[in-house]
């Protein structure tokens, strides 16, 4: 007899827009997935990945336990003979080579796991090692510069308010494709479209006319790698025309004359001809964004991923700021978070200037950048020998094989390793060459709260999502998981109890608590408040601490008033009895408070923007590459994760390379052809698609692709095999002020096969 359905809610971890979902289970099997109507932030939206959730949990290819390689093969093992394996490869490593011999990677995937978020990093400063790479430094990290040096955090991001937007300028960023990123927001298409149903204005900027681009009031077609040219005319033109207006936000501004003297010799006149838009359309541009009663501008990976990328994400702001929109309702406004903000804890205005180069690789000498090398580095530093190779490597939820440039080298350095863990679901074309894989229980079976995307998100909301399934039993919590590897680390065993890490865990973050003269729970016993944290363990617990301890939460009862109608001061508690989240309202100006600068002041003119510029400026004098590849992505698709649901990616090849009619010609290619494209590192095959959506000079390749290597096993995404892009992606191209690599706007040559 079948048993009663029940129904359960959670927030989708599949994408940053953080969706709602309702799930329907029947006897500890989910049986429908639909989009929670309730949710107080996506009202019901849910978008193709989201009722996927179901096919991720009961995919065959999905690790049920662990492997560990004997005789050349990975087998099947029991989780104590893995951990033991795991000490027995790790330690002699460590005692012949030192620490640094030791590397980490750490995937995309943690920003969405609430495990990731919290246990990481006891992790790594277990390993003690200087060798730490992340997904980062093919991302982000040049916007999380930008934003520390200007307000002084990473995750210090001004989001586009596009609930009350006139005018949203969008660069490098197809939203209707990606859901958004770092600005969190569940359907981007339905707000993108309120907005020009009440009068306002798309305007898109990318070199491909993307989903995104076909819904534009204006499309401009930018050559790629020059957003930041086309931003700093933008400003000039502003400044020419004497309409710099910082608006409220400009008593915390300072360098304002100081960057627009820096910028001046960027007018559209000299910056047109090499971003491929006309002089009079880049001044049409900045009149418009002058005269809108709100504009917010908005830039993604098509800006960061690029040589100027911290450039980029740092004239984004700039040009929020001079058209007076900067924390103004509209315009580019900072979120507040309910847990694991760094801008609502201590003194705000109090700071420390971000310090980058504090070390540097081995083989390149290419600097840390928030603790981080380079991920573009990360082969040579296996594969070079010498003092510090890394000879053991820990991957946590990641693909660098298909993520990272010049993959085809990164692949080889893999298979030389003395020692690859890796802690992963899948075994795909990286964890193949690991000699032990701990896989962690599904999104179902394990606890979620969203620490970093709320702290990106458009409307300050909370959602908490309790585990819909148990997890098998014997199988570790993902935290378990994590803290089993910092013991094994510090050389306490195999055997070591993981909660010895979640107690020193909860016990630094009340130390720091009760150390905060400006926190609610300033002056506290830490041993009280852990006594009143209860029996929880795990990152439960934690969670309950930082929402109590943070600018909505009780205070362990030093507060008392409603943070919304009907809505107590926050605590674990308190979300698990609003199971659709609790609305904390729309943003509301932050400045200056929320600065953690040296001079608690927006530092528009940091020195290392306006030290990169002379960079930018001889840009403008180089030759223009011949052809050029760009990257995108797909509504079905993210990154290399989902290639293994057979819903998601039937139908229609979309592995395909874009090439536009005119360069189709020149290169005798035809629709349905196969292409050979090369770049400096390596070359590639892929199907032709010839579209006008690109503009000519410019071929498309999605990223994520690549699913044939011997060894990986994953069914359907083998099938669907596609083409990895990062064969010729350089590895020698990067941003340098981040070090990120460049994957938009690599140079490359093109044949018919």
């Amino acid at each position: 007899m079948l048993g009663t359905d029940r129904t359960t809610f959670r927030t989708c971890p599949l994408c940053e827009a953080t969706c709602g979902l309702e799930l329907t289970v029947q006897d500890d099997h989910v049986t429908r997935i639909r989009g929670d109507r309730e949710d107080v932030f996506s009202h019901g939206f849910i978008c193709p990945k989201g009722s996927t959730l179901r096919q991720l949990h009961d995919d065959p290819d999905r690790l049920r336990g662990p492997l560990i390689r004997r005789d050349g093969e990975l087998v099947p093992a029991t989780w104590e003979e893995a951990f033991a394996e795991v000490e027995r490869l790790l330690l002699p490593v460590v005692a012949e080579h030192g620490r640094d011999s030791v590397g980490a990677y750490l995937g995309n995937p943690n920003a969405h796991n609430l495990s990731g978020v919290l246990y990481v990093k006891p992790f790594l400063r277990s390993l003690g090692t200087k060798n730490l790479f992340s997904a980062s430094t093919v991302d982000q990290r040049p916007k999380e510069l930008a934003n520390s040096w200007l307000f002084g955090g990473g995750l210090t991001v001004a989001v586009p308010d596009l609930d009350r937007t006139d005018y949203l300028l969008i660069l490098g960023a197809n939203p209707y494709a990606s859901n958004g990123s770092l600005a969190t927001a569940p359907d981007w298409p339905g707000r993108i479209e309120a907005i020009r149903a009440r009068g306002g204005r798309l305007v898109v900027v990318d070199p491909r006319r993307s989903r995104t681009a076909e819904e534009a009031d204006w499309h401009l077609a930018i050559r790629p790698g020059t957003d930041a040219m086309l931003l700093a005319a933008v400003v000039t033109s502003i400044s020419e025309a004497g309409r710099i207006d910082t608006g409220p936000a400009g008593e915390w501004l300072v360098g304002l004359t100081e960057t627009l003297g820096a910028l001046a010799p960027f007018t559209a006149e000299a910056v047109a001809a090499t971003v491929g838009i006309e002089a009079a359309e880049i001044r049409q541009l900045a009149m418009e964004l002058a005269d809108a009663p709100t504009a917010a501008v908005y830039g993604r990976i098509g800006t960061t991923t690029a040589e100027f990328g911290t450039l980029a994400g740092w004239l984004v702001d700039v040009v929020n700021m001079v058209t007076g929109n900067l924390d103004q309702p509209g315009g580019a406004m900072f979120p507040k978070a309910a847990a694991g903000s760094a801008n609502t804890r201590g003194a705000s205005r109090v700071g420390r200037a971000l310090r980058t180069g504090r070390h540097h690789s081995r083989v390149r000498g290419l600097a840390e950048t928030l603790g981080e090398l380079p991920v573009a580095c990360l082969a040579e530093e296996i594969d070079t020998p010498g003092e510090g190779q890394v000879r053991a490597l820990f991957t946590i939820a990641g693909n660098p094989v298909l993520s990272t440039p010049n993959s085809a080298r990164l692949d080889a350095a893999m298979a030389t390793l003395d020692c690859y863990v890796a802690v992963d679901i899948y075994l795909n074309e990286t964890t193949r060459h690991a000699h032990v894989v701990l896989p962690p229980p599904s999104a179902f079976e394990k606890d979620h709260y969203d620490l970093v995307f709320n702290q990106l998100a458009i409307r300050n909301v909370a959602n908490w999502s309790p585990a819909a399934l148990p997890a098998a039993d014997g199988h570790p919590q993902e935290w378990e998981i994590l803290a089993k590897l910092a013991l094994i680390a510090q050389g306490l065993g195999a055997d070591a109890d993981p909660a010895l890490v979640d107690d020193l865990v909860v016990g630094a973050l009340l130390t720091s608590a009760v150390a905060d003269e400006y926190g609610p729970v300033h002056g506290r016993d830490p041993a009280d408040l852990l006594e009143e944290l209860g029996a929880r363990r795990g990152p439960a617990r934690l969670v309950d601490l930082l929402l109590r301890t943070g600018p909505y939460g009780d205070g362990f009862g030093s507060r008392t008033n409603e943070v919304a109608p009907g809505v107590a001061p926050l605590s674990l508690d308190v979300l698990e009895a609003h199971p659709h989240g609790v609305d904390l309202g729309p943003l509301e100006p932050r400045l200056p408070d929320l600065l953690r600068t040296a001079t608690g002041m927006v530092e528009m003119a940091a020195e290392p923007f306006l030290s990169d510029l002379p960079r930018l400026a001889a840009a403008l004098d180089q030759p223009i590459p011949d052809l050029v590849l760009v990257g995108r992505r797909d509504l079905r698709s993210n990154n290399s994760w989902m290639h293994n649901v057979e819903v998601l990616v039937k139908g229609k090849v979309r592995c395909t390379l874009h090439v536009n009619p005119v360069d189709a010609d020149r290169f005798g290619l035809v629709d349905g052809g196969v292409a050979c494209l090369s770049g400096r590192v390596g070359s590639l095959q892929a199907p032709v698609e010839v579209t006008d959506s690109v503009r000519p000079g410019v071929v498309s390749l999605p990223h994520g692709w690549g699913h044939d290597a011997t060894g990986a096993r994953m069914g359907v995404a083998g099938r669907h095999a596609g083409v990895n892009a990062n064969l010729v992606a350089d590895e020698l191209l990067l941003d340098e002020l981040s070090g990120n690599a460049v994957l938009n706007g690599i140079p490359v040559s093109l044949a018919p096969c």
